[in-house]
């Protein structure tokens, strides 16, 4: 599944997108209230596809072994949605998408992204889908980062939060190799 921002995506740079499309998956059903979603958000080299099989797979998606029904993220209770950040290589726009000023693919003029402008789309997404908060946000490495940056950014629409295998504090090295992904 996809979703188009409509109009224009203000950066924290202070660049914009416009077009900006977000790929993701759900798994399970949301409830009446919405109050049951569980975002999963994914490391640097993953992506929407977190469980199950698509067409054509050799394996499942990345995080199989815990979504699914009678799992630790249990599809039967829960309504899990992943999308691919802004930014990868997987649907969601990034520097292969159209340059809708050029017509040519962004290439390395695509801006600069940092985990708030992930989240700011993340959170984008949750609006469209209705959701008002989230039972949880989850995810590790690189999700764990935007975990933790939704706890501060939108502190009212989390519920419940499990950051795992990240970090919690960078070094300067560390500062300087995210500042320039």
């Amino acid at each position: 599944m996809n979703y188009e921002i409509p109009g224009i995506f203000r950066l924290e740079s202070g660049k914009t997108l416009s077009h900006v499309r977000i790929e993701y998956e759900m798994y399970g059903k949301m409830n009446a209230d919405k109050s049951n979603v569980i975002l999963v958000c994914h490391a640097l080299t993953g992506d929407a596809h977190a469980a199950g099989f698509h067409a054509g797979d050799k394996k499942p998606g990345w995080w199989n072994i815990v979504i699914g029904p009678n799992k630790a993220f249990d599809t039967e209770r829960y309504c899990i949605v992943c999308s691919n950040i802004i930014g990868g290589c997987k649907g969601s726009t990034g520097p292969s998408s159209i340059n809708p000023e050029t017509g040519k693919p962004y290439g390395i003029s695509f801006p600069v992204l940092t985990i708030v402008d992930m989240v700011n789309a993340q959170k984008k997404l949750v609006e469209h889908l209705g959701i008002k908060q989230l039972f949880a946000v989850t995810g590790g490495s690189m999700g764990g980062m935007q975990v933790l940056q939704w706890t501060v950014s939108y502190p009212e629409m989390v519920k419940k939060s499990n950051c795992n295998r990240n970090n919690c504090v960078h070094n300067p090295s560390a500062n300087r190799i995210w500042s320039n992904w």
